[in-house]
């Protein structure tokens, strides 16, 4: 009996070597199959690989700058360098790079409400002229164009508030272009706000000026009452001018009326007296000629002179008149 269990046991470990050693051959031959199959597959599509990789780091190392934006190379966040000329750079490939317009941008400010120094309150509408002068400095406190004009609003405003306060309102605004010095004011306030705008944030303030001008809804009433006022006053002193200008030009037209008369009257009464003379003189030629003749025709043109169709004359038989009519003598 115990032979036999013996017999049987030493039948299964030879059993068991025989089915390990299969085993470990299945094994070996699987895996030089799958190291075939990895070196036909990396033949097959390593040099893809390859390409894409190699396109990667080139995508990765160049970039193209515009004519109009400047870039800003980064390395791990921190600004290394700034590129402004326009074409093809490089970099390195762990390096980012972060592109930003260069051109003017135009900021539109809400309309704000200022004193000025003369105590008149204005509404003004302004705008900025600005673009990203320093790169570093602008990444570094702003980072883009949306803050960037939250921070010239910000300075902008203050500059305003302080030269309004330091100006009348007729130096903004006036009826005499000699008095009127905005646009002075306004090149001060740009020089001054760019300067701190680049020194704080990388910001170029090229110009600021004011598009529209208001008052108040409260005080629009009592400033256009002062208007009306004053344009009253002008008006009335320029009637008071004109009315003293037609008196002068009125007595310089009468006084040469009067001599423009006075001569005529005179050149006429020379006339009529030479007239009056050559008459007489003909009239003596006549009468020493032809004393009857010029008696009838002295007497015919004294009652021509005399009587008209309207009057009725009654003559006595020895009426000199009747005598002349009837005999002509």
């Amino acid at each position: 009996m115990h032979d036999h269990i013996d017999h049987d046991h030493h039948h299964d470990h030879e059993h068991d070597d025989h089915h390990h050693d299969h085993d470990h051959d299945h094994g070996h031959a699987r895996a030089r199959w799958e190291w075939r199959e990895a070196a036909a597959d990396y033949r097959r599509w390593g040099p893809y690989a390859a390409i894409v990789v190699v396109a990667l780091l080139l995508w990765s190392t160049f970039f193209a700058v515009r004519e109009t934006e400047f870039v800003l190379i980064t390395e791990f966040g921190r600004p290394v360098r700034t590129v402004t000329e326009a074409g093809l750079n490089a970099k390195w490939p762990h390096q980012s790079a972060t592109y930003f317009d260069q051109r003017l941008r135009v900021y539109n400010p809400a309309p704000s409400e200022f004193l000025t120094r003369d105590k008149k309150n204005l509404v003004l509408e302004s705008y900025v002229l600005w673009r990203i002068a320093d790169p570093k400095t602008f990444v570094e406190t702003v980072g883009n164009p949306e803050a960037a004009e939250m921070r010239l609003h910000d300075i902008v405003w203050a500059g305003l508030a302080a030269t309004m306060g330091q100006h009348n309102l007729d130096n903004i605004i006036a009826t005499d272009p000699a008095r009127v010095r905005a646009e002075s004011m306004l090149d001060e306030l740009a020089e001054q706000t760019g300067a701190q705008a680049l020194g704080d944030y990388g910001i170029g303030v090229l110009d600021v000026r004011i598009k529209r001008l208001n008052l108040p809804e409260q005080n629009k009433q009592s400033v256009f009452g002062r208007m009306r006022a004053e344009r009253e006053r002008i008006a009335r002193q320029y009637r008071a001018e004109g009315e003293e200008q037609a008196l002068v030009i009125r007595a310089d037209a009468d006084r040469q009326r009067e001599e423009i008369l006075s001569a005529a009257y005179k050149e006429a009464e020379e006339i009529k007296g030479q007239g009056d003379a050559e008459a007489a003189r003909v009239y003596g030629e006549a009468y020493s000629r032809n004393p009857k003749f010029y008696k009838l025709t002295r007497t015919l043109e004294t009652y021509k002179k005399a009587l008209d169709d309207q009057t009725t004359v009654v003559l006595s038989s020895d009426s000199e008149l009747l005598k002349l009519l009837t005999t002509g003598q």
